[in-house]
């Protein structure tokens, strides 16, 4: 069955979500898929403003592939009431318009606002990424409040929660929510380990799956400059180093765990970065 609509969020910034995000996208995209692209965080507009430089270099390099995008802000109306209304009308509009797309990659805003809950229970895939620290876990649960065996989901956690009874309420739907640890340290630690072993009982708590993202390189900057990925080989003039090599790796892992693939007509089910 197909996981139509991909959902990133978190309520945190600085964790990698755009850059995933983007990353899964040109993975779509070259597996023959037809794609289509929402940032919900338009104000911020880190995912549309990725895309745009991708839009641009692909004027200069055509077998560049770009998936159709658009950029949503939140409602303006008068009253809190009308404000959700038109945000779940106006959300609610742009999905129904896309669904000769294979797929729908949608980035969230590192806060909490209405507009997001609202993508959240559209999904059919919901990916958190966080950092390999104690501050980030706060994303999922009150650590403050934590004790041996007593997990308490954090607010985010919560959200999404709810968000899930709201999507099984209105189509009876499920949502997989993957949690990935990005910006991975090299060398193991008892900081490591305690994380693993709260994520691992957490997961089973409150209902996540768990994946490894990727460790923190500058490729990465580099590379949103030009709107381009690590499986853009034939574009990017970077010199290729044992770190993109490396990288590249993380990314067929990553894509192998998510397991969100239906196959394109023609096409093969994930594409393997060589």
């Amino acid at each position: 069955m197909t996981k139509k609509i991909i959902v990133f969020g978190n309520q945190k910034g600085g964790t990698g979500k755009s850059t995933l995000a983007m990353h899964l996208v040109v993975n779509l995209l070259q597996t023959g898929n037809k794609i289509a692209t929402i940032d919900v965080d338009a104000r911020q507009g880190t995912f549309t403003r990725y895309i745009e430089n991708r839009e641009k270099t692909k004027k200069e390099n055509p077998v560049v592939l770009t998936p159709v995008h658009a950029a949503l802000f939140e409602s303006e109306a008068d009253s809190v009431l009308e404000q959700r209304k038109e945000d779940l009308a106006n959300f609610s509009a742009l999905i129904n318009s896309l669904q000769l797309y294979d797929y729908i990659v949608v980035d969230t805003p590192g806060n909490d606002n209405y507009l997001s809950r609202v993508a959240h229970s559209f999904a059919d895939v919901i990916i958190t990424p966080m950092n390999e620290s104690f501050i980030d876990l706060d994303l999922l649960v009150r650590i403050s409040d934590t004790t041996e065996g007593q997990l308490k989901p954090s607010s985010y956690a919560e959200m999404v929660w709810n968000q899930k009874k709201e999507k099984a309420i209105r189509d009876k739907g499920m949502i997989d929510w993957i949690v990935l640890v990005n910006r991975m340290s090299s060398a193991a630690s008892k900081n490591r380990y305690e994380l693993d072993k709260v994520l691992s009982a957490l997961s089973k708590r409150i209902g996540f799956r768990l994946a490894k993202g990727f460790k923190e390189r500058v490729i990465f900057r580099e590379l949103f400059l030009s709107g381009l990925t690590l499986l853009d080989r034939n574009v990017s003039s970077a010199q290729i180093s044992l770190s993109h090599i490396a990288a590249r790796q993380e990314l067929n892992d990553l894509i192998r765990a998510l397991n969100i693939y239906a196959k394109a007509p023609g096409a093969s089910s994930s594409a393997s970065i060589e």
